[in-house]
């Protein structure tokens, strides 16, 4: 039987001419909207009532545009923050935020239907997304949505608050678009370690991200900012973006900015037989030089020390000039200059014993490279020294080195100053790092002080303060896969230089003519010599000064005359 065709005719026309009807006056059902005011929290607290004052307006952690609620539950309060919203009748709404915070909780009341709730199950760590949706009673116009904590839980945060449903009548904030993509960027104010950008403003923006090489560096609020910390004569991309309470733009065509600075020429080669002094940037007893009085047969200076910055990685040189007896930065670079016009090398040490510089990723990595190359323009350094006595992350040490290098190019002087116990074993960070950078690599003037007895590569103990330890401990990092030319031998230059360890400069001498001529040793000698060895390095100039330079001037001519 064909029940459709018992439709009678009069009630068909009715439903037709209904239809007609609505299609005529436009009657269809309108879109849905957010009748949450100020749900984005960008006029503070307005329009919400949060118990016993828990709730704040915040800047900070925001999921979009410039504010968020934050509130803090105490005691018997869950620290609950509500508004009342304007509905209609026999309708589903869909609400939700996006939130911080432990077991945050979201919902509604006086639906007419059944209330409802949903919260996170725990911190989550980030932002997360609660949504949940609710129906209204025949009769319902006016509804509670809320959101809260929970007791004896830290603050918890919220931003993006939304209820999209058919209008109420109650009206709504007018709902932002995102914003467009920035245009006319440009760069300009170039120097050797920073540019400025600027664009044009973007109707609807709350803010600005900047992006650098694809990676968000800052975010402002006005059309220009000042980015610094690059380094000299290096290319850098930038894009910008516009946002607001709706969402990130697009970001705006990429503009690339060089910063000024040419590269580091000029640079004198280190010799073949090298003796290497540090040079002390603070006065503690020992004579106060300025790097012009250092002595001539110093053929690297490792000024001493660089200092460590609020940026990971980052280093910074300050001249003591106080305590150097009025030393003018001036002066600093003017004599580096004329060390290196008689063909010295000076350069940057980084750590020391009280050195806090830490390099444990890709980005302390890349900012410890591009600090360093921007002080080498600056002053003129025509390399660094690695000094850290609390050893270091092979990887991304390597990382920066090499980064460096890629900026300085083959004249780059890279030395480094391990204690003892750092080469013992080519697995070690110190000894896996320098045969990393084995093409690159200077010299590594292992300390032979403070250390108290050690392995020889024989696997004999030799006790600090003779030839034998020098030469046991030297034969390690020779026969561990280090040139003899990245070897050398690292002493104090007097019994004040050094908690132990001073050796007087005849047993170095012994040691120089042990590994390189097979002469002069003590129980223990190489199975063969390595004529190559670079030389000899002491802690410190200053000391040796205070002694008469008689460190110098019998160590420097036994290196300049190795084989």
């Amino acid at each position: 039987m064909n029940r459709i065709r018992s439709l009678s005719l009069p009630l068909a026309v009715a439903v037709a001419a209904g239809a007609l009807t609505a299609l005529a006056t436009g009657a269809a059902q309108a879109a849905d909207i957010n009748v949450v005011r100020n749900g984005g929290f960008e006029s503070g607290l307005a329009d919400w009532s949060c118990s016993g004052g828990s709730g704040a307006a915040v800047s900070s952690p925001v999921y979009a545009g410039a504010g968020a609620l934050n509130a803090t539950p105490a005691g018997s309060d869950n620290a609950r923050c509500s508004q009342t919203v304007t509905v209609r009748p026999n309708s589903t709404y869909t609400l939700s935020a996006q939130v911080q915070g432990s077991y945050v909780h979201l919902g509604a009341t006086g639906t007419g239907t059944q209330d409802v709730s949903t919260w996170t199950p725990g911190s989550g760590g980030g932002w997360q997304k609660l949504s949940t949706t609710f129906t209204t009673g025949p009769s319902t116009t006016r509804v509670t949505v809320h959101t809260h904590g929970w007791y004896g839980q830290p603050a918890y945060t919220v931003d993006d608050f939304s209820v999209f449903g058919p209008d109420g009548g109650g009206g709504t904030d007018p709902g932002p678009g995102i914003p467009g993509a920035p245009a006319g960027t440009a760069v300009s104010g170039q120097s050797a370690n920073g540019l400025t950008l600027a664009w044009n403003p973007v109707g609807g923006a709350a803010g600005y991200h900047v992006y650098q090489d694809g990676v968000r560096v800052r975010t402002v609020t006005a059309t220009s900012t000042a980015i610094t910390g690059l380094a000299p004569a290096t290319s850098y991309s930038f894009q910008v973006s516009a946002y607001n309470a709706a969402g990130e733009g697009p970001r705006s065509a990429p503009v690339t900015g060089t910063t000024t600075g040419g590269g580091n020429p000029g640079n004198p080669a280190v010799p073949k037989h090298a003796l290497t002094g540090y040079w002390q940037n603070f006065d503690n007893g020992a004579t106060v030089q300025r790097i012009s009085d250092v002595s001539a047969q110093y053929d690297i200076i490792a000024v001493s020390f660089a200092d460590a910055t609020a940026t990971p990685g980052a280093i910074a040189f300050n001249l003591d000039s106080a305590g150097l007896g009025g030393y003018t930065v001036a002066q600093f670079k003017a004599d580096i200059a004329a060390k290196k016009a008689a063909g010295k090398s000076v350069i940057l040490s980084i750590g020391g014993e009280k050195g806090t510089i830490t390099v444990n990723d890709s980005a302390s990595a890349t900012n410890l490279a591009n600090s360093a190359y921007a002080l080498m323009q600056e002053y003129g350094f025509t390399g660094i020294d690695i000094d850290l006595e609390n050893g270091l992350n092979p990887t991304y040490m390597t990382q920066a080195l090499r980064a460096l290098s890629a900026k300085a190019g083959p004249s780059l002087v890279i030395t480094m100053a391990p204690q003892t116990i750092d080469m013992q074993s080519p697995q070690g960070g110190y000894f896996k790092t320098a045969l990393n950078i084995k093409d690159i690599l200077t010299v590594v003037n292992m300390q032979y002080y403070n250390s108290g007895s050690m392995n020889g590569c024989d696997g004999k103990v030799y006790s600090q303060g003779s030839v034998d330890f020098l030469t046991a401990l030297a034969c390690i990092q020779l026969e561990g896969g280090l040139d003899p030319s990245q070897v050398g031998i690292g002493v104090p230059a007097s019994p004040s230089g050094a908690g132990s360890g001073y050796v007087s400069p005849t047993v170095v001498n012994n040691a120089l003519d042990c590994l390189t001529r097979g002469t002069n040793c003590g129980s223990f000698k190489p199975s063969k010599t390595y004529p190559g060895l670079r030389g000899a390095m002491t802690w410190s100039t200053n000391w040796d000064a205070k002694a008469g330079s008689a460190w110098s001037n019998s160590v420097g001519p036994k290196v300049h005359g190795l084989p």
